[in-house]
Formats: structure tokens, sequence, C-alpha cells
């Protein structure tokens, strides 16, 4: 036997989302009209060759990229059996550098995306054409 219901909170007036915590909050009021005057002092310690700051004021202005566009010229896939050929050239992309190994595996999970949805279709298909057969010899 539990205390509680599943699904429901063991303490529903808790902290509401998005609420801060007393440190979050506490220095917040502390830097409070200082982000400009600290900002300048990390460029300026980043100028005078401050690795760290640097690092810090570089962050901050190119986010690092977290994925990018590629340009990948593939055989068109109009059944499942053109799926090995499109996968050798994209394992060809990624030995040759031209794609990463990320960028390889997610199109590949594209393929098998796709693989699936033409198998459900494929069966769907097959479970039609059987159940028809069925009502016939039933008949």
């Amino acid at each position: 036997m539990t205390k509680f219901e599943p699904g429901q909170s063991g303490n529903p007036k808790g902290k509401p989302r998005g609420a801060l915590n007393q440190t979050t909050r506490a220095a917040l009021e502390l830097l409070d009209g200082e982000a400009q005057a600290l900002t300048r002092k990390a460029v300026e310690l980043a100028q005078d060759g401050n690795v760290v700051a640097l690092r810090l004021c570089l962050e901050r202005i190119i986010p690092a990229r977290r994925e990018r566009p590629i340009t990948l010229k593939l055989p068109k896939v109009g059944s499942v059996g053109d799926i090995p050929e499109t996968l050798g050239v994209i394992i060809e992309a990624v030995a040759g550098g031209h794609i990463t190994p990320g960028e390889g595996q997610s199109v590949a999970g594209m393929l098998g995306a796709y693989c699936k949805a033409a198998e459900l279709v494929n069966h769907e298909a097959r479970l039609e054409a059987l159940e028809s057969v069925l009502k016939l010899r039933k008949k």
C-alpha cells in the first residue's frame, strides 16, 4: 500500500515551476546593476590575454554550434531495396570527412524510419489482402 496516488504530487502546494531558490535570488540581487561593469571587465581581461576570460567572452558571442546543415547528394529512395546503396553513399561521406559520424548516423536513422514506415505499409496491404481472401472463403 502506498501513501500517494500515482501521478499525484506528495506536496501539491510545493514550489511552483520556474521559482528561484534563495541562493539564486541572492546572487541575482548582488549582480543587479553590475552586469555592464562585469562584462566590461571580462572583455578587458580577455584583451589582456586572460584565456579563461577570453573563452567566456567568445562563448557568449559565438555559442557552440549544435547542428549544421549538410549537403549530401543521395540517390532517390523509391523502395526499401534502394536503402543499401544510399547507406553506402552515407558511409563514403563519413569516411571521406565530408560529414561527421554523428551526421551520418542521423541521416541513416532517417533511412531506418523510412524503412519501418515502408514495412508498415507493406504489412497493412498484405493483411488486407489476406482478410479479403478469408472473407471470400467464408462465403
